[in-house]
């Protein structure tokens, strides 16, 4: 502890012995930052308040059947792009910055400070700008916050109005050109049924399924046929085995235009027949075979009226004839009924046969053209959903237009004119000057401490052995008489002086800066 403070001592007795050289050193750095205030140009500012009205009671209401814009975000990041360099420039015309710029390098430079020198801040929750700006020139000053308040409203309300016209002609573009393709679509899509209908089918099953319940119902009609076919041989045997009955001839009875029970089939084939035509076409398997089965019926009911007409041509003509037994008569309109539901049901299974055969004999083919089929449908659905949610979104535009008309919402509104502050905000010489002369000591005394370690004076002997790292043998005494005491004394006054008179320059400017800021 004893060696540090011994040290510090020695450290302080050097630079005190270099007093006069850092006294210089604060003279010279105090005078010059002094000139560097004193030509440091007084900056005024100009500000001003402007509030953005973001709420509207419609909004709400009308939320899910309109787009609702992020309007907070919208008005940040105007705010953000406000100060670019077209708007600097349009600026700068404005508030005739420009007459003092005579050459493009000047030009630049007079940007750069406009964009340094502008502020726009906001407190981030109540939608309020604070939009500032300094110059040297009050009024210069007020004039460009007046056109920044007036570029912030328009480029607003005007950015607005565009956004929504660019966003109906780009949606309006967008529903024609999917107009036409989903037409394209449509008609790839039906030349393609068309061409393909004997394995579609028409219908959106696939092959396997289509395939597979064509094999079980020709299994069930073939069931149906070979039961049909035992009923008929069962009536055949019944017929074979009555004895007609011989009874008193009647008179001929007309001959009947009708047969009740083939009507009765050829109507509900009829009935079959357009209940097919309402889904499919007239080239659809089943609408064909449904033709021929009510052909078919047909026929058999002009054989059955031939007949008929045949046996009462012989009645009338005299020729012998006996009526049968009523339950033989049953018999045989039994096994008429029977020999045409087995000829309808032969029928029937002969076209699903054929249908299967045709199936199994394209399976090499349908694999693709199902999938062709499935990616057609597939990108048709696409298109229509695209299209249907673009004529929503214009909807939905036109829409948001109107309540953004109504709701006028994103109001602007001048809270605060634009102002300028009576005394200079820039530079700040209250704080200046003190800083001033604090920079000014602080290099006097850095100058001294240095040229005590450069030019080392020697106090005594115990520097002298560390200096040299040789030994003291001995010292010599001086001894002080008072002439030398009095020119001691009157240089240390003279450096105090000095010193002092640095420190009452500082303060007394510093009194001076604070009586003008009183006063304004």
């Amino acid at each position: 502890m004893d060696e540090l403070l011994q040290q510090a001592w020695t450290i302080l007795r050097g630079m005190w012995h270099r007093r006069w050289v850092g006294l210089a050193v604060a003279w010279v750095v105090g005078v010059a930052g002094a000139v560097v205030l004193l030509r440091i140009a007084d900056r005024y500012e100009a500000t001003a308040r402007v509030y953005v009205d973001t709420q509207s009671v419609l909004r709400p209401l009308m939320s899910g059947m309109t787009v609702q814009p992020n309007l907070e975000q919208q008005i940040s990041m105007l705010a953000r792009t406000l100060i670019t360099r077209p708007n600097l420039e349009k600026l700068m015309r404005s508030s005739d910055l420009d007459l003092a710029a005579s050459t493009p390098r000047e030009r630049d430079a007079l940007l750069d400070g406009l964009a340094r020198e502008i502020r726009l801040a906001t407190d981030g929750r109540d939608n309020i700008y604070l939009i500032s700006y300094r110059d040297s020139h009050p009024e210069r000053a007020k004039r460009v916050v007046q056109n920044l308040v007036t570029m912030f409203v328009e480029s607003g309300l005007g950015g607005k109005r565009s956004d929504a016209e660019s966003a109906r002609r780009f949606i309006e573009d967008q529903i024609k050109s999917y107009e036409k393709k989903l037409e394209e679509a449509e008609n790839r899509l039906k030349e393609f049924r068309l061409k393909n209908m004997s394995v579609t089918g028409g219908t959106p099953v696939d092959y396997v399924g289509r395939l597979t319940a064509l094999s079980e119902e020709l299994s069930r009609v073939r069931l149906e046929l070979r039961a049909a076919e035992e009923s008929r041989d069962v009536l055949k045997r019944e017929v074979a085995g009555e004895e007609p009955v011989l009874l008193p001839e009647t008179p001929a009875a007309g001959v009947p235009s009708v047969v009740p029970e083939l009507d009765a089939r050829i109507e509900a084939q009829k009935r079959q027949l357009d209940d097919l035509l309402r889904r499919y076409t007239d080239l659809h398997p089943d609408v064909q075979s449904a033709r021929r089965l009510i052909e078919q019926l047909e026929g058999q009911k002009k054989q059955e009226i031939e007949a008929i007409r045949k046996a009462a041509a012989a009645r009338s003509t005299g020729r012998a004839s006996a009526s049968t037994n009523p339950v033989f008569q049953q018999l045989k309109v039994s096994l008429a009924e029977a020999e045409a539901n087995v000829g309808s049901l032969r029928a029937r299974a002969e076209e699903l046969s054929s249908r299967v055969d045709q199936l199994r004999a394209a399976s090499a083919r349908v694999p693709q053209i199902e999938t062709e089929l499935a990616q057609m449908n597939r990108d048709y659905e696409v298109l229509r959903k695209n299209y249907e949610q673009l004529v929503m979104r214009r909807e939905s535009a036109s829409m948001s237009e109107d309540v953004d008309a109504s709701a006028q919402g994103g109001q602007f509104r001048l809270i605060d004119p634009p102002r300028v502050s009576q005394k200079a905000v820039f530079p700040n010489r209250l704080a200046l000057v003190p800083l001033a002369l604090a920079i000014a000591l602080g290099a006097g005394i850095f100058v001294s401490f240095a040229a005590s370690q450069i030019v080392p004076t020697v106090q005594d002997g115990r520097v002298l052995r560390t200096i040299s790292n040789r030994p003291v043998l001995g010292s010599v005494s001086l001894l002080v008489t008072d002439a030398v005491v009095r020119r001691d004394r009157t240089v240390n006054a003279a450096f105090s002086s000095a010193l002092a008179g640095l420190i009452l320059v500082y303060g007394a400017w510093l009194a001076w800066v604070s009586w003008l800021n009183v006063r304004l």
